[in-house]
């Protein structure tokens, strides 16, 4: 089977030194210096299908940002092997450059100081593309995404939301094959969030590209993406379906009540979860095995009001996962004389 990204024990490393604050050390540093090798990425192996849209969630330098930078060709890895398209990433081969796109939501790629229509035109150059042809895809994009009445406007007059509507357009005007999104709705308000995801999952859909798209809103995975990689301290703990992550996952549920009273006395539900003396309202997450043990304590007491049940949200069971293997996972920062 053919895929469209491939990698075989793909790692990289960083290295820098470190040394202790004052001119002093500075000087000492010289014959003396601490090296430091950090793992941004531990060897990693995944085969990607055509057309699927990944999400990469991790918590911050669990190496997502690495991972796309290798794919993308920005860096070269310290180890392995990586084919996308049947291209090596790193060797920058334009053909390939033509079939993949970059967008780092934190970065910019359009020109700061002209309007996004000039930015069109120096893109649609360096992609050498029919010209006719790249305004025609502008006009079809902006118009999806309700941008139309910016494009004469200059990029730093632009809102946040705005601009990253014509970051997604000049990511997409070469209409590439490979897309690699990294946090493209970082910063924005429910509104555009809602409007720019709901424009990937239509386009994505028109146009089968391969994508892997990394996130801090888990709406945006769950909503988008068909296969789920997690990744903590750059190695990855999980490679399968939103659908099975949540399954797997030990259910968790949230209880809200109150009582008419304060508390008189601290109660003990469960292990290491105490109603504490004082209180009158609480907010409980729970293991969904230990609900009615639980349950029965809490209607127990008297004068209780408003007692709410809900299922933990997929956000929560992420950052649960990510939580529990960051403690059981050991530090990779190996540091030498």
């Amino acid at each position: 089977m053919s895929f469209a990204i491939e990698t075989k024990n793909l790692a990289r490393t960083f290295s820098s030194y470190e040394k202790a604050e004052g001119l002093k050390a500075s000087w000492l540093g010289f014959w003396n210096r601490k090296s430091i090798e950090k793992v941004a990425l531990a060897p990693i192996n995944l085969q990607i299908k055509k057309g699927q849209i990944i999400g990469l969630v991790g918590a911050n330098g669990a190496g997502k940002t690495t991972l796309l930078k290798l794919l993308s060709g920005l860096i070269h890895p310290s180890s392995g092997e990586a084919l996308v398209l049947g291209y090596k990433p790193w060797e920058r081969n334009n053909a390939y450059l033509r079939k993949m796109s970059l967008l780092l939501g934190q970065k910019n790629q359009l020109w700061w100081d002209i309007a996004p229509l000039d930015s069109y035109s120096l893109l649609a150059e360096i992609y050498d593309l029919d010209r006719k042809q790249a305004q025609q895809r502008v006009r079809e994009l902006a118009q999806v995404l309700d941008c139309e009445h910016v494009l004469k406007t200059q990029l730093r007059k632009l809102s946040l939301g705005e601009r990253m509507k014509m970051e997604i357009i000049g990511s997409l005007i070469h209409e590439p094959e490979v897309l690699f999104l990294d946090e493209p709705t970082i910063g924005l308000d429910i509104v555009a969030q809602t409007s720019i995801r709901k424009f990937l999952s239509d386009y994505v859909v028109r146009k089968q590209p391969t994508v892997i798209l990394t996130s801090h809103y888990m709406d945006d995975i769950a909503k988008l993406a068909d296969r789920l990689l997690l990744m903590s301290k750059g190695h990855l703990v999980y490679d399968g379906s939103v659908d099975d992550f949540r399954s797997g996952s030990k259910e968790q549920r949230r209880i809200y009540f109150s009582l008419s009273n304060p508390l008189d006395r601290t109660l003990n539900l469960s292990d290491g979860l105490e109603l504490k003396e004082g209180n009158q309202t609480f907010e409980l997450q729970v293991p969904a095995d230990k609900l009615p043990q639980i349950l029965s304590k809490i209607t127990g007491l008297s004068g209780v009001q408003d007692l709410k049940i809900e299922e933990a949200d997929f956000e929560e069971v992420i950052h649960a996962f990510l939580e529990k293997e960051s403690r059981l996972r050991p530090t990779r920062d190996l540091i030498q004389p």
